[in-house]
């Protein structure tokens, strides 16, 4: 595989990218592109992105992946990063790398992600489709399941470690991350759907309860907003029959969007 291209912003962040384009009939190239945020601490070679990837290349659609800053093969240092900082990229990618409006297909934080970034530029966003996602997860995740004593480590020294059942490494929650995560919230306000929206959920996940999927389907604002509950299935959704329903999911949004 060709190594990624790299996206200097403005301000000297680099961004990681890799976007695949396609030779099409003038009826797919009016098809919106696809475009793949991953979750905290995640990448663009994660097993999502890369099915996707083939997938997209397969079915004749623009695809465009990229890393965080603080992530995979982009700038900067991960205990540095928190939501805005990575909201940031993802509108900077958009905004430069892209053209029309998009749909984003978001993965745990990266849906998140997505839902502020349709907030912010609804024009560029024709679809979203949520993956295990996990909004406002820096209050309602980390910061609830914290004890008094690792509240008061947070806040003293900065940074906590937490282990991470997804590697051997442990997660690093700084302080940075839970008070700049408290600005971006999204659950806690009006939040307009600028395209249909899908919301897959495993009802096997430890770490988003399968309740948040419901409960964000009833918050966004839209005619078009659905969760799929996915029995048995866990947080990664990337076995064989998630990520085929990931794909499908997909594939049908722009019969949504055009009708």
């Amino acid at each position: 595989m060709d190594g990624p291209v790299l996206y200097r912003t403005p301000d000297g962040r680099v961004i990681a990218y890799h976007h695949d384009t396609v030779q099409a009939t003038s009826e797919e190239a009016a098809r919106p592109g696809i475009v793949f945020l991953p979750g905290f601490r995640s990448d663009m070679q994660g097993s999502k992105a890369l099915f996707l990837s083939d997938w997209a290349k397969a079915q004749g659609r623009d695809f465009l992946r990229f890393d965080y800053t603080g992530h995979g093969q982009s700038s900067g240092d991960f205990a540095d990063g928190c939501i805005g900082d990575w909201f940031r990229d993802a509108c900077d990618v958009l905004r430069e790398l892209t053209t029309g409006p998009q749909i984003l297909v978001g993965s745990s934080m990266g849906g998140w992600i997505a839902l502020l970034v349709m907030r912010a530029m609804p024009e560029q966003v024709a679809g979203l489709v949520g993956i295990a996602t996990a909004p406002d997860f820096t209050e309602d995740s980390i910061l609830r399941r914290l004890t008094p004593v690792q509240r008061d480590t947070l806040y003293r020294e900065g940074q906590i470690e937490e282990p991470s059942q997804y590697s051997d490494l442990p997660y690093l929650i700084t302080r940075k991350l839970i008070e700049d995560g408290r600005r971006h919230l999204v659950m806690r306000s009006p939040l307009r759907a600028s395209g249909p929206i899908r919301l897959l959920q495993g009802m096997a996940d430890p770490d988003v309860p399968w309740e948040t999927a419901a409960r964000l389907a009833a918050h966004i604002e839209g005619d078009d907003v659905r969760a799929v509950l996915l029995r048995g299935a866990d947080h990664r959704l990337s076995g064989e029959r998630e990520l085929a329903l990931i794909a499908e999911t997909i594939h049908t949004l722009p019969d949504v969007i055009g009708s």
